[in-house]
This record gives C-alpha cells, sequence and structure tokens, in this order.
C-alpha cells in the first residue's frame, strides 16, 4: 500500500509525538518499545519530509522549535481524534440487545421503577421491552426471553420459576373506609374485579372457605386496568403481592386482611426457547431480575 504524499509515515508522527510530549529520545523509545537510534532516525525522516526543524539538541536536552510546537498541537489532535474514534468502535461492537417480552402489568407495576439500576450495573447492553398479552414466539426470534405470570411450567419451553405469587384483597382507602373489609365474607358486599384469571379469586376463596359464587364481578381484560379500577374505588383487586407491593408502600391502595392464598405454580416464570442458549446480555438480566425479585 502506497503512502500519501500529503503525509509522513505514520510511525514518524507517532515518535515525533512521544519525544513532543516527554522531551526525551530516551523516553519516547521506551514507550514506543523501540531504540532511541530508531527514534532518532523517525525524527529525521520527518524532519527531512517537511523541510523544518522540530527539535533544538543541546547537549542531552531536547527542546522543541516554534514550528515543531505548532506541529505537535496538530499531530496531538490527530492522535486524539483517532483514540477517540477507535473508542467508540470498539465500545459499540461490545454493545448487546436484549428484547424482553413481558406483561404490561408485570412492566408497568413493577419492572420499569427499577430499571435504573439495571442500566447502571449493564450500560453496555440494549434493553428492549415488548409488553404484550400476546405470547412472543420466542422459537421464532420474536424475543429473547420472557417473563409469563400464569401456572407453569409449559411445554416445548424452558421455564424456571422466579417468584410464587402470594393473593390477597386489595382495594383503595375511600372504599374501605366506606364499606370495611375486617373478614373473609365482607368482600361478598364488594364487586370483585377480576382479569382474564378468575382462578385468582377462586384460589383465595377456597383457601378462606368463602363461596363467591354468588357475588358481584367485574371482568376486565388486563391486569393493570384492574389495578386502576381498585384505584378509583371501583371494587376490591387480587392482589398479585410482587405487583400491589409499591401501591400498598404508599398508600393507595390497602390489605385489610391478614391472610393471603397461594396457588401451585403459580408465579411469574422466566420462558426461553426449548433448546436455544441464553445470551451473555441475557443471562446477566436474569441474574439482575432475580437479585430485585429475591
Amino acid at each position: 500500500m502506497r503512502s500519501s504524499p500529503a503525509l509522513p509515515p505514520l510511525h514518524a508522527l507517532r515518535a515525533f509525538e512521544a519525544v513532543g510530549r516527554l522531551l526525551s529520545f530516551r523516553r519516547a523509545g521506551e514507550e514506543l518499545l523501540i531504540t532511541q537510534s530508531a527514534v532518532s532516525h523517525h525524527i529525521r525522516t520527518l524532519e527531512q519530509s517537511l523541510g523544518v526543524p522540530l527539535f533544538d539538541r543541546k547537549g542531552r536536552s531536547v527542546a522543541l522549535t516554534a514550528a515543531g510546537a505548532h506541529y505537535l498541537g496538530k499531530v496531538a489532535g490527530a492522535f486524539a481524534l483517532i483514540a477517540e474514534g477507535t473508542r467508540d468502535i470498539r465500545s459499540d461492537a461490545a454493545r448487546q440487545s436484549l428484547v424482553v417480552s413481558l406483561l404490561p402489568s408485570f412492566a408497568a407495576n413493577w419492572l420499569v421503577a427499577r430499571l435504573d439500576g439495571f442500566g447502571e450495573m449493564h450500560p453496555q447492553i440494549d434493553l428492549v421491552l415488548d409488553p404484550t398479552l400476546s405470547w412472543a414466539n420466542l422459537t421464532g426470534g420474536e424475543a429473547d426471553i420472557a417473563i409469563r405470570y400464569g401456572v407453569g411450567p409449559w411445554p416445548d419451553l424452558r421455564c424456571e420459576l422466579l417468584a410464587t405469587e402470594r393473593l390477597m384483597p386489595v382495594l383503595s382507602p375511600e372504599l374501605a373506609a366506606r364499606r370495611p373489609l375486617a373478614r373473609p365474607a365482607d368482600i361478598l358486599d364488594h364487586t370483585l374485579l377480576a382479569s382474564h384469571r378468575p382462578t385468582e379469586w377462586e384460589a383465595w376463596a377456597r383457601h378462606v372457605g368463602l363461596d363467591i359464587a354468588a357475588s358481584r364481578q367485574l371482568q376486565l381484560t388486563d391486569y393493570n386496568i384492574v389495578l386502576q379500577a381498585a384505584l378509583a374505588g371501583q371494587g376490591v383487586a387480587m392482589g398479585r403481592s410482587l405487583l400491589v407491593a409499591d401501591h400498598l408502600r404508599r398508600g393507595a391502595l390497602v390489605a385489610p386482611l391478614p391472610d393471603f392464598a397461594t396457588a401451585a405454580g403459580l408465579g411469574y416464570w422466566e420462558v426461553l426457547p426449548g433448546r436455544a442458549q441464553i445470551s451473555p446480555a441475557g443471562t446477566a438480566f436474569r441474574d439482575w431480575l432475580r437479585l430485585q425479585i429475591a
């Protein structure tokens, strides 16, 4: 490859920048891992190419000429730009992307409030959340990992239980003041808010020994809507402990009954394609998620 006539040899420029910065041929050679005589040769080649002296040599001391000081500023700036561009390229190459499919209720009521911590721990990972009520086709590459709520595991998928859900009725403080919920039977005086999983109410009713077949129920599609209705005082929601914890902490919802119910296999599951290997980004997210849930 031929050199450009407008540019001196790169080795000569590197030697010049090192000598100009260190003001020492010996120390420049040590930094560049070449001999002092090789450094001197590179400087002579560069001075001959430019047609001007770059250094005043007086005995063992070295000083930049006016032309050398001006040129050093340009060369050092050029090397700094090259170094910056190199860092950017390497940083981009090291970035990883991770697509996570999850329920909107899990994203809105628990995950999003904690994502800053993941970003601080793993700034090289670009996390893409795909909140959806539908199952993502993991085998088809629609997502790298899914977090699902329900009774698992599911066939043909790698499933691991992240957290078992605890169920307890929750309602707004205003509704609780108007219509107290002091014992399980008081539920029958309320409208029960249910998502597409009415089995949660059935599991809790079995646990406390209550028949809720004749209760008033309002069926809602998404658990996000269930919580919004409960926050608005429109009825009692079956609280999923992980998703209502922040609402209870703020006092936006209350859980007057001390007991809670669980159901076998009901909880939040990490789901992966059956035979796929989890990526380093997926492993980092999974480990962080488990720590947060724990």
